[in-house]
This record gives structure tokens, sequence and C-alpha cells, in this order.
């Protein structure tokens, strides 16, 4: 037995005694005695005894334990030419302080405040401090459209929303006020007021219920941390792309920060003192976890990073942050990854650097493809490690636990289940597949400390949507297969599963054979409507930096290179015949490609423009392809 066994061994045969020691890590205002309560499923409650306050394990905890004048968090900001440092006793100060702003303005336990901000530090605080009173947070990605914002406003009905003048994307400035004052007034709900950040970038205009954050912060007496009950929730996220009335997935606070507390020093291999580098938003359950909670809950070092992996103003950022700053485990989404293979194939901006440091990539947000793991792999020579999770679990289900025992490394997988998660894959009547054969991806009840035991206000949605499909299991709306080894390999949404003649095939296989071309920076694969076959596969993909497309006949030639690689890999049945070269796909901000959107206008319908789309010019430019106008 190694080391990975033994632990996901105790996390099943004794459940309650491994998540009360992991819960030993906190400091607990009253210490549960229980880990489980299994009384109402499928609500489980994890600690139902207990009572924590997260914000004073993330802060007060490492300052009292003398860790005060450890750097906790690192701005850097490329965008703005802006690197700042706060100490552990520093943002400890700043968040004791905005808390009281909060406190002045009625805010107290279960109290929502919404958080609509870009990618500064006061985001972070502006979350702790709401942590800290016993407030429940609800992080709505900056520049979001007025509509949607207002429906997160009706939804959580918050008592204050916090947010900033501007944010920045790319080159462009987007004034956030205006877009908040327009959601307030297309919301039912009415905040009682807004606290804005001004930003030199852009002044917002200032209203009755508006707060200036420097003027309120400059009176504010700092406010203690309020114990709450273990299951109180901590945060509401809502889930990208939903339409109509948003699921806002809960977050409990003692079984998030036990399981964000256990993961940190076992997956990812970061322990006090050490720095984490996570490139994603605060917007995005991967901020949430692994720019805010988890990295200060370990009493390490985490930065937090306002700009692209490319662009801002070249594809070396990434490098240069993690030279700059000693990282030693970095993580981030595939997307930024083949960004920086598109724009730098050679990786010639890494080689400037001294990565030395560095440990670890983490890739995650969605599948990573076998030829950008070992693009990454070969310019790194470091481990490159993909995990599965959602913003429902709020942690890796699937993951390689560096900090327990380095698993070997089979690309296209995430590698093994970690402890905690009962991973099983289940044909269409409910019943367990053959190891290696295809079917649902499901998680047996209950999860694990730090998923979301419900939705808000919406129990009757959490059990439709989650739990009702396969009676005692989670479904988690992914597809793929388990192999003799227990490693799970995740083919994409179940969705994305076509039936050509009745052969049903994962896209996402067709994509790993496209991908791995060398001419091709990344691709995507949908299936359309055809009435003889019932689906067929059209492939997109676009090129690397460099490539020369002008070439006489290269276009064709390469379509029909793509064809018969398809045809040779996974066999004639797939029936990929149509292959179209474009100049971007088009994504969610947090990474995901929109196929789903993809096919619904490849078929003709009047498909919506998801509220998490990063560009509207990019579906805009290839609406014509899709549809063969």
């Amino acid at each position: 037995m190694g080391a990975y066994e033994d632990v996901f061994r105790a996390s099943v045969e004794d459940r309650e005694g491994f998540w009360l020691r992991a819960a030993e890590a906190l400091d607990w205002h009253k210490a549960p005695t229980k880990a489980l309560d299994e009384s109402n499923p499928p609500f489980y409650r994890w600690f139902p005894d207990g009572e924590i306050n997260v914000a004073h394990n993330a802060l007060d905890r490492h300052v009292e334990a003398g860790r005060g004048e450890q750097a906790a968090l690192i701005y850097d900001s490329p965008v703005t030419d802006t690197k700042r440092t706060y100490t552990y006793a520093q943002l400890r100060d700043e968040v004791a302080t905005f808390a009281g702003v909060l406190r002045e303005l009625g805010v107290g336990r279960g109290d929502r405040v919404v958080i609509y901000m870009p990618m500064v530090p006061e985001a972070a605080i502006a979350m702790l401090a709401s942590a800290r009173l016993g407030a429940v947070h609800s992080v709505v990605f900056g520049g979001f459209a007025a509509k949607e914002l207002a429906v997160r406003i009706d939804d959580a009905a918050p008592k204050v929303v916090v947010s900033a003048s501007c944010g920045i994307e790319g080159k462009r400035v987007i004034e956030y006020k205006p877009l908040l004052d327009k959601a307030i007034e297309l919301s039912a709900h009415k905040p009682d007021k807004q606290v804005i950040l001004q930003r030199p970038q852009a002044q917002a205009a200032m209203g009755d219920n508006d707060v200036d954050w420097a003027e309120a912060v400059a009176k504010a007496s700092p406010a203690g941390p309020v114990p709450v009950p273990s299951t109180d929730p901590l945060y509401v996220l809502y889930t990208s792309g939903t339409t109509g009335k948003p699921k806002g997935v809960v977050r409990d606070g003692g079984g998030y920060a036990t399981a964000l507390a256990w993961s940190m020093p076992n997956v990812y291999d970061v322990s006090a003192g050490q720095t984490i580098f996570t490139a994603s938003d605060v917007g995005w359950v991967v901020g949430h976890s692994y720019i805010v909670y988890a990295p200060l809950l370990a009493g390490a070092t985490t930065i937090l990073y306002e700009g692209k992996p490319v662009g801002t103003p070249d594809a070396g950022q990434f490098w240069r942050v993690m030279s700059e700053y000693g990282v030693r485990s970095m993580f981030t989404a595939p997307t930024a990854f083949r960004a920086l293979k598109k724009e730098d194939p050679n990786g010639e901006y890494a080689r400037k650097y001294d990565l030395s440091g560095l440990k670890y990539l983490f890739l995650a947000g969605e599948r990573l493809d076998p030829e950008t793991y070992r693009w990454a792999s070969q310019l790194l020579d470091i481990p490159v490690i993909d995990h599965w999770w959602q913003t429902e679990t709020g942690w890796p289900i699937v993951a390689n636990p560096a900090g327990i025992e380095l698993l070997e490394i089979k690309p296209g997988s995430p590698t093994r289940a970690l402890p905690g998660w009962d991973i099983q894959i289940l044909d269409t009547d409910g019943k367990p597949v053959p190891a290696g054969e295809d079917g649902a991806i499901v998680a047996k009840l209950p999860l694990p400390p730090g998923a979301f035991p419900t939705l808000w206000n919406d129990d009757e949605r959490f059990i439709q949507s989650y739990m009702s499909a396969f009676e005692g299991y989670y479904l988690t709306g992914d597809g793929g297969r388990v192999d003799d080894d227990g490693y799970v390999f995740v083919m994409g949404r179940t969705d994305d599963v076509i039936n050509v003649a009745g052969h049903r095939l994962s896209t996402g296989g067709m994509e790993e054979v496209l991908a791995s071309h060398p001419d091709v920076a990344e691709c995507a694969v949908i299936g359309v409507s055809d009435q003889m076959k019932g689906q067929i596969p059209r492939g997109f993909v676009v090129l690397k930096a460099g490539v020369d497309a002008s070439a006489e006949g290269y276009e064709d030639k390469l379509r029909a290179e793509l064809v018969q690689m398809v045809r040779d890999q996974v066999g004639a049945v797939a029936s990929l015949k149509e292959v179209a070269i474009v100049p971007g796909l088009p994504k969610t901000r947090s990474g995901k490609i929109l196929r789903k959107t993809m096919r619904g206008i490849a078929d003709g319908a009047d498909e919506p423009v998801p509220s998490t789309i990063e560009s509207v010019d990019v579906l805009d430019a290839l609406r014509p392809v899709l549809r063969k106008d």
C-alpha cells in the first residue's frame, strides 16, 4: 500500500475520525464532537455542533501564532503597474476595519453582502470582512452585465453592495458604477447602501446611497470576529451560464474551511510560509477557494494578479510573477496555457526567468488536453497536474495528491479520487459500468466537507438538478470512465457526448486528436443535427502564432490532415468531415469554451449570449461559420 492508498482508505473506513482529525487544524470557538449529521439526506451537514469564524482562522490565528510579519497577500497588477504586499497583521487590520464599515451599515450575522469588484485586494478584504461578521458574501464577477447583476441582487437580497469605480480588461477601462446603478434600478430588491472603491483610472459619480470606501474606512472602528455555527452559510456563488433564476451554490463555513485547510498541504504541497499563485478571478470558485481562503487558512502567501496571461503586456507575465515571488505551486486554467502556447509556441518568454522555485503546475476549469499537457511538461520539466472539480464541490474531486504521494501521471486523466469522494460511473439505468467504459460520472452521497449542502433558498431545485437522476448519488453532469487503476478520465459534459448513427461518441476524444496536430493551438468539436445520422461532429481549430495559413492550399491540406487523423485514431464511425479554421473560440471569463452555445447556433436556434462570455466579438465572428451563411 502506498501513502495515497492508506490515506484514502482511512477516509472511507473511518469517515468520522478522518474529518474530525482534519478539523483539528483549525481554531474552533466550540470544537465539534461530531463530523457528520446524516439525519436528513440529501441535506447532509458537517460539524453540526461546531462554532467557528473562518476569517479569524484565515488571519488572526496566524498573527497570534507569530506569523504577523509574513506576507499574506501580494497584489501584482501589470495593467495598472502596481505592486503591493500585505502582511498577515496588515491584512487582518484592513479586514477588521472594513468589517467595522459593514457593521456600521447594519450588516450582521446572516445578512448578505454582494461584492462586484475587479481583481484588487479590496475584493478579498470585502470577502473576509463579511466572513468576520458572520455575514454571507456573494461575489459577482466584475463587469457582469447590469441585467445579470440585477438577477443576483434579487436572489441574494443583500443589505449592502460593495463595488469599485472601474475594472480593467486588457487595455480597456470598464466603468462599474453605471452598471451597478442600472442593476439596482432593474432589481426589485434595493440594497440599503453601496460602498464604492474609487480607482484612479475612472472616478464614479456618487449618489445618496453611495458610501466612499476610503472615507468610510478612515472613520471606522475595527470589528472582531463573530463565531457562528459551522453549518451557517459563508457565501453564495452563482453558477456561470445560468439563464432565468440563477443557481446559488451555498458554501458552509466549517466544512469548507476544513476541506481547504486539508487540501493545501496534501493536494497542492503548499504549507505555511510558502507561496501559491492562482491565476483566476475572485468571481469564480477557484478564486474563492485558492486565491482567498485556502492559502490564508494554511498560513501561506497568496498572489492576487490583475491581468491576462498574454497581452498585459506580453506572454511572459506568469513567468515573471513566479520568478519574482518565488512561487512553489501555480494553479490556472488550461485555456490560459493554450493562450501562452498560441502566443509563444517555443516558450521563449519562460526561458527569460528563473523558475527554479516552481515545483508544480496545477490546471483545472476545463479538460486538460494531452497536447497542452505535453507542451507545459516539456517547457517546465516539473509535474503538470490536471485536477477536476466544480463550483458545486468547492475543492478538487479528483487530483494527484502531490503532498501525500505523487502518483503516476496519465495524460488525459486528472488522476484519482481524493479522500471523501466515492466516484462511480453509471449507465443510463443507474447501473455501474465495467472499468474502461464510458458513462455518467457520479459521486456517492454523502459528499465530503466543502461541497455544497444545498442551493440558496431552493432546496427543491437542489434535489431536482443534482440528486434525483440516480438515488443516493450526486450527478456531476460530466461523462467519462474509470480505468483498471482507478484513474478517472473526464471526457466533458454529458451533453458533449454525441450520437452518430447510433454510436455514442465523446467530442472530447476527437478534440484530443485535433489538438495533437503541431499547428493547432486549441480546438472545439460540437455535435450538430443531421437528418441522416442524428448528429454529426464539426471541428473548429485555432492556429498557433507564427503559422502561415496564407500559403496556397494550406487550409485544404490542414483540413484533410485533421479529418484523416480523427479517422485513424477514433475511427470512420466518428464521421468528422468538417473542420473550420477560425481566429478564436468563444469562452466564458473562466476559460470554458461555449460548446452548448456554438451547438445551438449551428442548429439554427436563436441562442442567447451567455452572461459569462468573455468576448461577444469572438462569437459574432464565428456565427456565419457555425450557420454556414
